[in-house]
């Protein structure tokens, strides 16, 4: 890889570092007021359970981000032009398989 794009990569993994930090701050922020704001009901319960379950999150993007880093594999072995649609297009088919199989994965574990 070269040595100028190791800048750009340092600056976008600070932005999602900072970005989730401030999320959870939020979210914390958030149940702390609803918590301390008097006595809960069922609803209230449900919305701080789904503030705490990020694990839906976690896996859509990890299998996202595992599938594009994968399809960018693949297209490093394969000969192509540098004008050719086919890289594009392939990075996105790898990626739309990472969607889906967080779709499949989601709805498989709804169902049982």
């Amino acid at each position: 890889m070269s040595s100028k794009i190791w800048p750009f990569i340092s600056i976008i993994i600070l932005f999602i570092v900072i970005a989730v930090v401030i999320v959870s701050w939020y979210n914390y922020r958030l149940k702390k007021r609803i918590i301390d704001s008097g006595p809960i009901d069922e609803g209230a319960i449900n919305f701080l359970r789904k503030l705490t379950d990020m694990g839906a999150e976690q896996l859509k993007w990890g299998c996202v981000l595992f599938s594009g880093g994968l399809g960018l594999v693949v297209i490093q072995f394969l000969p192509y032009y540098i004008d050719s649609p086919i890289v594009w297009g392939l990075e996105l088919m790898f990626v739309s398989a990472g969607f889906l199989v967080y779709y499949f994965v989601i709805r498989n574990q709804q169902r049982s």
